[in-house]
């Protein structure tokens, strides 16, 4: 019998169906950790309900500079709002009664990105021309746009504050780019305690949404002692088979995690549309845990009754 693991849906997409209208706003769901933290305890009990065991904090665009600068808060409560969503997941998981498997909370550390609200979190285009140098003055600054050191301390205060809040795990989701991931690692080594995993996002069956091949960037991340799992998430389901293909040849030793959203578009003004026939993630769970997947679960627009259906498919096959 494999050790599979059930990880949590999509948490904004959920609660803008619920009624809170998250989806333009530049903070998404993390603007509820400060006007309502009560509906993501609630939303995380949801996830637990239908079967997770991994939820994921509703961090993914906590930042102490997004807090900063959209709710006018101190560096000290940006930081405290990033530790409320680690205790609102843990009085989740005690919350809800357990069936037999541990429940883990993982911290959310999200693309640069997201700070940038331009969309960019899907292109990592932000990366192109990254230096690894401190810019030496402002034209250059400009002319080549963050550098590698200046993007580990972007990240630090965010995972610092997870790290310290007990997280079990990091999730380094929705990553675009190898570059990101790297540097985040490099950043890691700073809380040489702390373990995590790191998803990426991808544009195809073959490459990461900013270009790299998914199965180099799986390859260099999985050398890390830190990192105990790697894979996809928000990506189109059509896609997965191929990437889980693509590590065949690597012998991965450490959990393969498949996180894919629901196959829709997303229009700015118009919100999520197009649930299709690959919607249902309970129709490709057999094959992906055929090409290796063992940790699984949803992203965007992946709800609580898609993890229940999901978990319930994954019994039967584990039976």
């Amino acid at each position: 019998m494999q050790d599979f693991r059930i990880l949590d849906g999509g948490a904004g997409s959920e609660l803008q169906d619920l009624g809170f209208h998250v989806n333009e706003d530049p903070l998404w769901s993390a603007r509820l950790l400060h006007t309502n933290p009560n509906a993501i305890k609630q939303l995380h009990k949801s996830f637990l309900e239908a079967g997770a065991d991994i939820l994921v904090t509703v961090t993914y665009q906590a930042t102490v500079e997004g807090f900063r600068k959209y709710l006018q808060l101190t560096t000290e409560r940006a930081v405290n709002l990033i530790k409320l969503g680690v205790r609102l997941a843990r009085e989740a998981c005690r919350e809800v009664p357990g069936k037999g498997k541990e429940r883990l909370v993982a911290g959310s550390v999200g693309p640069y990105g997201v700070f940038l609200h331009d969309g960019s979190e899907y292109s990592g285009s932000y990366v192109d021309n990254m230096s690894n140098e401190r810019d030496k003055t402002k034209v250059e600054r400009i002319h080549l746009g963050i550098n590698v050191n200046e993007l580990i301390d972007w990240h630090r205060p965010q995972v610092a504050a997870l790290v310290e809040a007990g997280v079990d795990m990091l999730a380094v989701e929705t990553i675009p780019s190898l570059k990101e991931a790297e540097a985040i690692l490099r950043l890691l080594k700073e809380f040489p305690a702390a373990k995590a995993y790191v998803t990426f996002s991808c544009k195809d069956g073959r490459n990461l949404c900013h270009g790299e091949e998914f199965s180099d960037a799986i390859q260099k991340v999985m050398t890390s002692d830190q990192v105990i799992a790697s894979g996809l998430n928000c990506t189109h389901p059509s896609h997965v088979s191929e990437l889980l293909d693509s590590l065949r040849p690597l012998q991965l030793t450490k959990p393969i995690i498949v996180k894919p959203n629901s196959g829709e578009d997303w229009e700015s003004g118009v919100g999520w549309f197009g649930r299709g026939e690959d919607s249902p993630l309970e129709n490709h769970v057999s094959d992906w845990i055929k090409r290796g997947a063992t940790w699984i679960g949803g992203c965007c627009r992946i709800k609580p009754r898609d993890i229940k259906s999901l978990g319930e498919e994954i019994k039967k096959i584990n039976r």
